[in-house]
Order: structure tokens, then sequence, then C-alpha cells
């Protein structure tokens, strides 16, 4: 009787700790929209992204309407992007671009959209480790390179352009080197057939890139080594006439087809 007691009284104190009662106050809980604004204005300045994600989240929730409503989710997404939240970053700024498409600002939104996916993944390690980014997942290098795009065609004017277009041409040097290494992997396996179809898909989607005299290589020994002489010799053709000084042209006209 005497321990249901003590349970009682324990459970009778103004905080009941012990039950998880103490709650921490949300100190902003009363704060105006001006001042969630300044503290998360201050915060982003500062680069405490974590605090100005914080104060903006709650300005965008409380005064969702209010007159800092559009500024505030264009500043979120930035502070996501600088954090290193890179589906945030998109997220909000795809918000942005979706409730205020007459923004002077939206070109920003598009911007943000393509560095956010840009960086998407490059990590301390990958920093450390200098991985080759063609060998990554290409997934996010193509959102990347749809979002400059799109920012390039609606606003070619913009102050972002010029910086969207170069990272355009380094994406598109990015994915074709992806299909050349894909292309060797089926090489080293001998799927021909698979190899000089990754191949083609270089010469033909990423022209002018510097995967193309390697990838006019790979379909030139796979054509041969399938028995396809005439698509091999155009392939071989082509590579001599436009790439004469390829290291790569010798090896395949030395590929000697024996009958098995």
């Amino acid at each position: 009787m005497r321990i249901i007691i003590l349970l009682l009284g324990l459970c009778l104190l103004p905080s009941c700790s012990y039950f998880g009662g103490d709650k921490k106050e949300d100190e902003t809980e009363n704060w105006s929209a001006d001042r969630l604004y300044n503290e998360a204005k201050g915060a982003l300045d500062a680069g405490d992204w974590s605090k100005a994600i914080s104060m903006y989240e709650r300005l965008e929730s409380r005064f969702p309407f209010g007159v800092y409503g559009q500024q505030s989710v264009l500043d979120l997404a930035y502070a996501y992007y600088k954090s290193d939240q890179p589906e945030a970053a998109v997220s909000a700024a795809n918000r942005f671009i979706k409730l205020y498409p007459q923004n002077d600002h939206v070109d920003y939104a598009y911007y943000l959209k393509g560095l956010a996916n840009f960086n998407k993944g490059k990590g301390l390690i990958d920093r450390i480790a200098r991985i080759d980014t063609s060998q990554r997942d290409p997934g996010a290098a193509m959102l990347a390179f749809q979002d400059f795009s799109e920012l390039v065609e609606r606003y070619p004017d913009s102050q972002y352009a010029p910086d969207s277009r170069k990272r355009m041409v380094y994406l598109r040097n990015i994915l074709a080197e992806h299909e050349v290494h894909v292309a060797h992997y089926y090489m080293r396996r001998s799927a021909y057939l698979a190899a000089a179809n990754r191949a083609r898909l270089v010469v033909e989607q990423y022209q002018r890139t510097p995967s193309v005299p390697d990838a006019l290589s790979i379909m030139a020994k796979a054509y041969k080594i399938l028995g396809m002489d005439d698509l091999s010799r155009d392939s071989l053709r082509v590579l001599e006439l436009n790439y004469p000084n390829y290291p790569g042209i010798r090896e395949v006209q030395e590929i000697v087809i024996t009958e098995g």
C-alpha cells in the first residue's frame, strides 16, 4: 500500500518527469512573423543553417500567407542546400516555383534545384577519395542537367544562365563518360552487342564530348568481334576521319577473328 501511495504522489508532482511529462517550451511560440523572419535571416547570413532552417520552418508553418512568405520559402531552399539536404532543397524550390511562378526570383529557384542535384552525394568521403563522378549513378546528374536546361530555356538572360550553361557542358561530359564506363563493362563480360549499343548512344546523344572517340572505338571492336564487318568499318572510318591520332585505332585494326 505504501508503494502505491508513493507512486501516486510522484505523479502529482508538477513536472511528473518520471513519465516524460517535462516538455521543453518553444520560446518562439508567441513571436511575430517579423521577429521570426529577422532571426531566420540573421542565422542564414551567419551560416547557421540549422537555426535558419528551424526558424524558416516555423515561419512558413505559422504565417504561410504573410508578407515574408515568398522570400522565406526561397531562403529555406537555400538553407537546405547549404546544409547538404538536397531532397529538401529541391522540394522547397519546387514549392516556390509552384506558388510564385511570376516572382522576379523564380529563376533562382530553378538554379537552386540544379545546384542541389549537381552536388547530391558529393560528401566528404568523395572529396577526400576523389571518386570519379562519371562512375556514380547518373540519376542526379541527369536531373541537374534538366534543371539547368529548363532555367536556360525559360530565362536565357538570367544572371544564373551563364553558370548553368557551363555546368550543362560538364554534366554532358560526365553522362557520356558514364555510358562509356558501362560499355567497357559489357566488353569485359563479352556482351558485345550491349557494349556497342551503349557506345552508339554516346555518339548519337552526346556529340562533341571527349568520350566520342572511345565510344567509336568500342563500336568498331564490338561489331568486328560480332562479325558485323560493315558496321565495324563504318565506325572505324568515322574514328580515323575525326580523331586520326586516337591511340586505339591500331588496336581495332589488329583484332583478328578466328573461326571457333
